[in-house]
């Protein structure tokens, strides 16, 4: 791990273990913003991670971004931090201006019928992620990537299960703040937003680890530690694999952005992230039994995440297929050295 990554890694850790905590998580389900934690996000420039420096970011490579997005997923900060970082790079990529404050993304789903045409964008976009906290949405559509103001916007509520704000935003031709053309492809902020995603999976992953293995070595039953149980060691074993192949798919994922075309190792990364949350979540809870499910435990405010972020940006039956297509598409004797050359970093 390189320096700027140790340092971001003991920031974010400090940052988010002193301000996301079981009132912060609670309250902002009740609809309270945590202005103290979106705060000193921004001053920490964790929002603009991924913005050069001539824009007014820290510019950090995608690599280094993984650091923070993990975190997030581990610490489940209630506040659009990863749509920001994601946000702001669109629009730093195609040379516009970013706004202060909260950023989402508006990303174009199969049923929705967003468009960007003329001096507005029109359409209905559903489940957009802090829809009505955030001050602007970065919307790509028709080979475009344009900034809308979302109080010209009219914002239905909504919420994930993990009782995050997945909003209907109803732009109903909002008048564009600016829009620039982009080489991205029309899926493009579903492949990075699952990147994202995939990180902020690893990193839940990880939590749910850290919960169950504190919470089988204080558990007592029949005068032991329930950790000195072989039948609990195989199960905190099997989480701990699964933490490692979702740290290890996420973060190969982050580093083929630095790279160029992140597609496949992001559909990979949602994958196995995917899977991992499935496994790691039903184990957590059947260590924890009924004392996990409960509202006053704060396992569920990770597992709730967890299941949520599962199908957000695409499941992974959707980014199963992309990899079959991909896969298909080359051939299968072009499979094994695709894939050693990924691996590599050394993709043609």
């Amino acid at each position: 791990m390189s320096e700027m990554r140790d340092i971001l890694k003991d920031t974010v850790t400090r940052l988010f273990t002193d301000l996301v905590t079981r009132e912060t998580l609670g309250d902002a389900e009740t609809g309270t913003w945590p202005d103290a934690l979106w705060n000193a996000c921004a001053e920490n420039g964790l929002t603009l991670a991924l913005v050069p420096e001539e824009m007014g970011g820290a510019g950090l490579g995608w690599a280094d971004s993984f650091v923070i997005a993990r975190a997030a997923g581990h610490h489940g900060p209630p506040v659009p931090l990863v749509e920001t970082m994601l946000g702001s790079w669109l629009l730093s990529e195609a040379g516009l201006e970013i706004p202060e404050g909260p950023l989402t993304v508006a990303p174009v789903r199969t049923d929705d019928n967003l468009q960007v045409g003329g001096n507005a964008v029109s359409g209905t976009a559903k489940a957009v992620p802090w829809g009505r906290q955030a001050g602007h949405a970065v919307v790509l559509s028709n080979g475009q990537i344009a900034l809308v103001a979302l109080n010209s916007s009219m914002v239905t509520e909504n919420c994930n299960i993990a009782r995050e704000p997945r909003d209907t935003v109803n732009f109903d031709n909002a008048p564009l703040i600016a829009s620039a053309p982009t080489s991205l492809p029309k899926d493009g902020l579903q492949v990075y937003g699952a990147m994202f995603r995939a990180a902020q999976l690893a990193g839940g992953v990880a939590r749910c680890l850290d919960e169950t293995v504190q919470y089988a070595g204080d558990r007592i039953q029949f005068s032991r530690p329930i950790a000195k149980y072989q039948v609990i060691q195989q199960y905190l074993a099997a989480m701990a694999g699964h933490m490692a192949s979702a740290g290890a798919a996420a973060e190969m994922a982050f580093r083929a952005a630095d790279r160029g075309d992140p597609r496949f190792e992001a559909a990979s990364a949602k994958v196995v992230t995917g899977d991992a949350a499935g496994n790691a979540t039903s184990t957590a809870h059947q260590v924890h039994g009924a004392i996990g499910f409960t509202y006053e435990h704060i396992l569920q405010f990770t597992t709730r995440r967890l299941w949520s972020w599962r199908a957000e940006f695409g499941a992974e039956s959707r980014w199963a297929e992309e990899i079959g297509r991909q896969v298909a598409g080359r051939g299968a004797d072009a499979f094994w050295p695709d894939l050693t050359a990924r691996q590599s970093g050394m993709v043609a």
